[in-house]
């Protein structure tokens, strides 16, 4: 899976690990540096891979995680870090039929969280009540590549294995806006939102130029 493995807020970063039956991630203070012990604790109740983390805007203590075991997890960090591995989320999101690799948080509402699956689905979650606010199949005829908020969080946008890039409303349920054909290239390719509102690809050309 093309994954940043990684996540960083004020307080900690977090780190996916390979981890024996099942999946993981480490959680360090910002202060901790230098060589990690093996036995260091991890945030380890997914039963398979992790695949994707995402610290929360509004709460330095409270990351996503993703997993190849089709479930979103949320999880609440000790204020000092971990002393003891961490198997308890505090909620569990199920509602994909496939591995979840790509988890964001809403950048302005607090509680929302948006999970896209390899079952080409996009869910939006109220974390509180673990409901789906909104359930988005049939946009994305394949595999969703990434996932970006436009800054409001009115919007987001998504890049596709059909190499399409499309913005999409979610209240609507519909796509405002496709760019097909973003780059020619069959490999992964990427889309941000900017803060102007103007969205930002990575890709690659037809002879496997990178491209931006």
């Amino acid at each position: 899976w093309d994954s940043t493995f990684c996540a960083v807020n004020p307080s900690f970063v977090a780190i996916i690990v390979e981890a024996s039956g099942g999946g993981a991630f480490l959680v360090l203070p910002l202060h901790k540096t230098g060589r990690i012990d093996k036995s260091y604790p991890t945030v380890c109740g997914h039963t398979g891979p992790v695949l994707d983390i995402d610290w929360c805007p509004h709460n330095d203590h409270v990351i996503a995680s993703g997993s190849e075991d089709c479930t979103v997890m949320v999880w609440q960090i000790p204020e000092n870090g971990l002393s003891q591995p961490l198997t308890e989320p505090v909620v569990v999101l199920e509602g994909h039929s496939k591995r979840v690799g790509i988890v964001t948080w809403h950048p302005t509402a607090r509680n929302v969280l948006l999970s896209a699956g390899c079952d080409n689905v996009v869910l939006i979650w109220n974390v509180g009540t673990a409901e789906e606010l909104y359930r988005l199949e049939g946009l994305h005829p394949d595999l969703i590549y990434s996932v970006s908020w436009s800054r409001d969080g009115s919007r987001f946008c998504t890049a596709c294995k059909d190499k399409s890039v499309r913005v999409i409303d979610p209240r609507r349920g519909t796509v405002v806006a496709e760019k097909e054909r973003a780059h020619e290239g069959a490999r992964p390719m990427r889309a941000i939102f900017l803060a102007d509102g103007k969205i930002f690809t990575t890709g690659f050309s037809r002879m496997s130029e990178r491209q931006l």
